[in-house]
């Protein structure tokens, strides 16, 4: 079923509760219908595609058409002792298919929980967390190709995926393709992750064989409620910049230059990475109020409209100052993980 709202008060479709507008918001329930609504739109109008607008911060009303995918199910493709293929429609929110995971003794995916946003879109982002990415599980993207007007399929390889990126975000590929499912590897066997130090503190000393997927879902939920807000209660799209990676000399700069103070990182093949929150948080802003706009008290990481009223100018304006001070007192250059529309 195909749905038209024209004039569409986008408010309740992006987390950051930007009061923002398209020209026509289309939805639909099924694959088959992409290319009747594509045909439907001329080639004039600006077009784009959103999934829960978890991960967006429009900067303005958009004039062209907003689509939205409805595709449920989540459906067991094969099944084996060390294996269970499973698809699922890209407008399936994502924690309710990690719940169902979780529901049946199935990992892989229980590090995510909590996140939000729907399935489709985490496949673009790639999104993680907690010491799993969504590339770890994903077995294959189907979508519809806008170029030459068929379906395709993904594998993972082809995916191209890294660090919140994947080729459907790169410049010759972005918006060309629509995903309407994306499959998941599962694994039977307890196999818990616990990389990330808090759930390795959480279970250390625990008997691994003993544990359940529920078990981490719990933990991280309770880890990223002590953290995050919650974006029903406090609109926000969650982590505002990118993780940066430098070089190890510049790295080396910067613990001399915060000396008698632990600079956090993570060693990466590409280089050191560190975490944008610990310097937001040095150069001040954990806390900052400007206006309708906030940094979020507990996780610098994440710019809030605390009061749902904050106009995206405020937002944007906030951010800059942001990246300013990083800038002059780091010598980086944070990246925004929003996407600006």
């Amino acid at each position: 079923m195909i749905t038209t709202l024209d004039n569409y008060n986008l408010t309740e479709r992006n987390t950051f509760a930007m009061k923002v507008k398209c020209g026509v918001f289309m939805e639909y329930t099924k694959a088959e219908e992409i290319p009747f609504i594509l045909s439907s739109i001329r080639k004039d109008v600006k077009r784009m595609h959103i999934g829960a607008g978890s991960n967006l911060l429009f900067t303005s009303d958009y004039p062209g058409v907003v689509l939205h995918s409805a595709i449920k199910g989540i459906k067991i493709l094969s099944e084996t002792s060390k294996e269970v293929i499973v698809r699922v429609g890209s407008g399936e929110t994502m924690d309710d298919f990690i719940k169902w995971a979780c529901d049946r003794q199935l990992w892989g995916v229980e590090n995510l929980s909590g996140i939000p946003g729907e399935v489709g879109a985490s496949a673009v982002q790639n999104v993680g967390a907690y010491g799993t990415e969504a590339c770890d599980v994903i077995v294959a993207v189907h979508a519809f190709d806008e170029v030459d007007r068929e379906f395709v399929t993904f594998s993972n390889e082809k995916c191209r995926y890294g660090y919140r990126d994947s080729i459907f975000k790169k410049p010759n590929f972005k918006g060309r393709y629509i995903i309407h499912a994306v499959d998941y590897a599962l694994r039977p066997e307890v196999s818990p992750t616990l990389t990330y130090p808090a759930l390795k503190t959480m279970f250390g000393d625990r008997d691994t064989a003993t544990l359940t997927p529920h078990d981490i879902r719990e933990a991280v939920i309770a880890t990223r409620a002590s953290k995050l807000p919650d974006p029903a209660k406090v609109p926000s799209a969650g982590s505002f910049f990118k993780n940066p990676v430098v070089t190890e000399e510049h790295f080396e700069r910067i613990r001399q230059q915060e000396e008698g103070i632990e600079v956090p990182h993570y060693k990466t093949a590409a280089g050191y990475k560190i975490p944008a929150a610990w310097m937001i948080d040095r150069c001040g802003w954990k806390g900052y109020e400007e206006g309708n706009v906030a940094v979020w008290h507990l996780q610098p990481l994440v710019i809030v409209n605390p009061y749902r009223k904050a106009s995206p100018d405020e937002v944007v304006n906030l951010e800059k100052k942001i990246i300013d001070s990083v800038r002059q007192r780091f010598g980086i250059t944070l990246s925004p993980e929003v996407e600006h529309i």
